[in-house]
């Protein structure tokens, strides 16, 4: 009972301590995927995983078919022609299944490339939504892509796009500083950051709509 009276002593400190707060909800997936230099690095990786997965297949039709000679012409060989066929498939099989775990196991090469991809976009997004919170005053900011379930949201207290918006804004400053890249003038940057934030929002409304109907 007293184990009971404390903890609800503690829910009710909590929820206060909640109230006092300002609190503000993002989404980081849906971040991630409008951000171009982002797409542009997956799609990258993607080529990439496609290259890999043809390359197994290659060697997975050139061991299917060794192996259906080996079995075809076994009665024929001896000694150490059979040993010597029958190591050729067995090291090829190897060899299938270790490049398959090297490069799509848990600890496989896509999965580092992809931490390594993302890790720098969670770095951008973290810094913008803490601007954004320090902005806006923000106690608690709760990501609803990190298995939150949100069933009804007040659109006043949906930051993503505003996190967005500063994330596309210093994206435009970064590559019109670039030594490497020509100045753009002020109504080329305008053209391409309202360009962007269409598409994002636009992206967002689609995705709204499909709830709604839900």
């Amino acid at each position: 009972m007293k184990k009971f009276k404390l903890f609800s002593a503690l829910f009710i400190l909590f929820a206060g301590l909640l109230s006092a707060q300002k609190i503000g909800v993002v989404d980081t997936n849906y971040i991630l995927s409008k951000l171009p230099q982002y797409k542009d690095a997956e799609d990258r990786l993607n080529a990439q995983i496609t290259n890999w997965q043809t390359e197994i297949q290659t060697l997975q039709s050139e061991f299917d078919k060794k192996k259906l000679l080996l079995e075809n012409e076994r009665v024929l060989l001896v000694g150490d022609q059979l040993k010597q066929r029958q190591k050729e498939v067995d090291d090829l099989d190897k060899k299938i299944k270790t490049m398959i775990n090297n490069r799509f196991g848990s600890l496989g090469e896509i999965n580092n490339a992809r931490s390594n991809l993302t890790k720098p976009f969670q770095d951008q997004i973290w810094n913008a939504i803490k601007t954004v919170s320090e902005k806006n005053s923000l106690g608690i900011i709760l990501d609803k892509s990190n298995n939150i379930s949100v069933i009804f949201l007040e659109k006043r207290y949906d930051y993503t796009d505003k996190v967005l918006d500063l994330l596309l804004k210093n994206s435009v400053n970064k590559r019109t500083e670039s030594p490497n890249r020509p100045a753009r003038s002020s109504d080329e940057m305008r053209t391409e950051k309202a360009k962007a934030l269409q598409d994002s929002r636009g992206g967002k409304a689609m995705e709204q709509a499909r709830k709604t109907t839900k």
